[in-house]
């Protein structure tokens, strides 16, 4: 086989750039969308909702990001129970504080000294939060879930909720051996009924622990998991990227997908230097994302002059997500040359008549 034969057989082996992948994975069950704060997460995750919305019986949107934008990017008001998305008839959303204070379905008593409690361990607070949504979850009927998750170090920490409640499980039991009765005691010292007591809590724990255990099996079943990272074409996305899948890799979930949001695309006469600038550095970390990641489907969506925000937008715009897009070449007409020939033939007579006074000014002098 020639080098050239070679060549052609490496680009053939190049995955498609786009999303493509994952619609037509039937059996995919969750689907995460994270990266670093503000690279476009929320556009991405309600776009791909909408997409597997035409090809799924019925999905799910969830956004465990503290400060929601799923609201604003559909125009319309979500809370923590899933809500209809105006215009269909099988996509829902709904947005979810990682908040202890969130949980339903116990007394107040229990509740205030659950709060207590889960305050005693770090990262507890979330990982019961999260327990408590997916218990909600696996009693409704949809075909896929999508998560826009919270920014990169949030995101790891979700991950790594299981172990967070084994830890806290095993640290209480260590307390309960420790100290006998000595919580029985203090609870029925201040009037607690005994179905509030320790024995209440480690039982509420471990199920919440049986639940995220669960499901925790299905996150490192790659038929069943996929993790979307997006991110910019900048170093400091370049570098959480890497720690992302670098993380995601050792908790054992699968990842084959890379959006790469806000491209700058030469389709049009860009006399600017500072775009031109822009242009040749966002160059130089794509060949970077194409280096590291040969393997994963790269998405790359070009940056557009507004936001993308409501349900017509985010459709209009989705086609980028299944057919890579392609820049405009429409500049090559005759009267695109002919206008540009102008802008240059101006630029000259201005650089010319700047180049005259530096002349004049330095005889002056």
């Amino acid at each position: 086989m020639t080098e050239e034969d070679q060549d052609q057989d490496q680009e053939l082996e190049i995955p498609e750039g786009s999303v493509r992948n994952i619609l037509e994975q039937d059996s995919l069950k969750w689907v995460f969308v994270g990266g670093k704060g503000g690279v476009g997460k929320t556009t991405c995750s309600s776009i791909l909702s909408i997409l597997l919305a035409e090809v799924r019986p019925s999905v799910l949107i969830i956004s465990t990001d503290p400060a929601h934008n799923l609201s604003d990017a559909f125009q319309q008001r979500f809370t923590k129970t899933p809500t209809l998305v105006n215009g269909f008839s099988n996509l829902y959303a709904m947005e979810v504080d990682p908040s202890v204070e969130e949980e339903t379905g116990s007394t107040e008593g229990m509740d205030s000294l659950f709060s207590e409690l889960a305050n005693a361990i770090p990262g507890i607070d979330e990982a019961m939060s999260f327990a408590e949504m997916l218990k909600l979850v696996q009693t409704m009927d949809y075909s896929c879930i999508v998560f826009d998750t919270a920014p990169t170090g949030h995101t790891l920490r979700l991950l790594q909720f299981p172990s967070t409640l084994e830890k806290g499980l095993d640290k209480m039991m260590s307390l309960k051996n420790k100290f006998g009765g000595m919580i029985n005691q203090m609870t029925r010292l201040f009037g607690i009924d005994d179905e509030f007591g320790e024995d209440a809590l480690l039982g509420r724990l471990e199920g919440m622990k049986d639940v995220i255990e669960r499901v925790n099996k299905q996150f490192k079943d790659p038929d069943l998991t996929t993790f979307v990272c997006v991110c910019i074409p900048e170093f400091l996305s370049l570098y959480e990227t890497e720690r992302l899948v670098q993380e995601l890799t050792k908790f054992e979930i699968d990842t084959h997908n890379i959006i790469i949001n806000q491209v700058l695309y030469d389709d049009e006469d860009v006399e600017s230097k500072l775009l031109r600038a822009r242009m040749r550095m966002q160059q130089k970390y794509l060949d970077q994302f194409y280096m590291l990641y040969d393997d994963f489907h790269i998405t790359k969506l070009p940056l557009l002059p507004e936001e993308v925000t409501g349900i017509e937008a985010l459709k209009a715009f989705s086609q980028h997500f299944v057919t890579p897009y392609q820049p405009s070449t429409s500049r090559d007409t005759v009267e695109d040359l002919e206008r540009r020939v102008s802008t240059l033939r101006q630029q000259l007579q201005e650089a010319e008549a700047e180049l005259e006074r530096l002349r004049k000014g330095k005889q002056v002098a």
